[in-house]
């Protein structure tokens, strides 16, 4: 048998079958230790609003510890970088959006990365962004925004978690779609954008809910409209950019979980399962509700591959005709 099949043929078999195996034995026993959550934010952001209470959550679910490790900085290159080049054995995992599946090689030349070096598991929610104006800056609306700028070209400014990052392609595409000329200011994460506002160091900015919301409840900075091609169920009573005369325009943001390249696909399902049991838990579910999320987990670790693939695509083609490229 050996002689009819081939030596190397042999070797590949019985060294397939060992791998395989490895990885069933691998998968039966993980978690065996702490994991780590790679998330390119920093502390206190939208970001955090969703991954620790679900790190939280998961770490009950897998008995050991699902720690949030956030590397912001580079418009999440380094976090995605890292996440990247981990060991595929489910100890580092990563939660991103559609970003680094295509955005972040159109915009970063020096991020080498492709959709193939990580391993979709599973979406975690979506939510609109929500364009937010300083309150000292009279603006009660998308028109009167429109109006503003258009009066001041160059004058108005809109502040991003930084270049590349997901409020900063919505306030690309909203200058493009709305024929206005507004400078893009980038900070070092959502929370100093929204600190920018709230100081008049800018006029606005895209940002996710759990990150405006504390503001505007404060009364330090006031949420004019959502980026959805709909109204939110989740805030109703705001306009969408395309009510207030941006025809067209629409942005929704997500996060999902993402693994290494090559990440055994019993330990891909395990945390699929995972996250499919603590986002069914009401507790977890208000809580993200709360933050100005949805939970949205997908129906497989297949179908969200495919569907994160395609985001990617797409946000890429909006970044590219945006003129998000800057070859940076």
């Amino acid at each position: 048998m050996v002689q009819s099949f081939g030596r190397r043929s042999f070797a590949r078999f019985v060294f397939g079958g060992a791998t395989l195996a490895c990885a069933d034995t691998m998968a039966q026993s993980y978690p065996s230790k702490p994991i780590r959550l790679i998330i390119g934010f920093p502390p206190g952001g939208g970001a955090d609003a969703v991954a620790r209470p679900i790190a939280e959550a998961l770490s009950k679910q897998l008995g050991q510890a699902v720690i949030v490790d956030n590397k912001p900085g580079g418009g999440t290159t380094i976090a995605a970088t890292a996440a990247a080049t981990a060991p595929a054995d489910g100890y580092t995992l990563f939660m991103h959006n559609s970003s680094h599946l295509g955005t972040l090689q159109a915009i970063y030349k020096q991020f080498k990365h492709q959709p193939s070096d990580f391993t979709p598991i599973s979406r975690w929610t979506s939510a609109p962004l929500l364009l937010a104006v300083s309150i000292n800056s009279g603006i009660q609306n998308v028109p009167d925004l429109i109006k503003r700028a258009k009066s001041m070209p160059g004058k108005l400014n809109y502040a991003s978690s930084g270049v590349g990052g997901g409020t900063h392609l919505p306030g690309l595409l909203f200058t493009k779609a709305a024929g206005v000329d507004i400078v893009h200011v980038p900070y070092k994460g959502g929370a100093q954008a929204l600190q920018g506002v709230a100081s008049d160091e800018t006029q606005l900015t895209f940002a996710t809910p759990p990150s405006a919301l504390p503001l505007a409840k404060a009364n330090k900075l006031k949420i004019i409209a959502v980026t959805s091609a709909t109204r939110s169920p989740i805030f109703p009573d705001l306009p969408t950019v395309a009510e207030g005369g941006v025809r067209g325009y629409e942005y929704s943001f997500w996060f999902g979980l993402f693994g290494p390249s090559g990440l055994p696909a019993p330990i891909v399902q395990r945390l699929f399962e995972a996250s499919q049991a603590v986002l069914r838990d009401p507790e977890l579910v208000n809580r993200i509700v709360a933050s100005g999320n949805d939970v949205s987990p997908s129906k497989t670790s297949a179908e969200f591959a495919t569907w994160a693939l395609e985001d990617g695509v797409r946000q890429t083609k909006l970044a590219l005709e945006a003129g998000a490229a800057s070859g940076q």
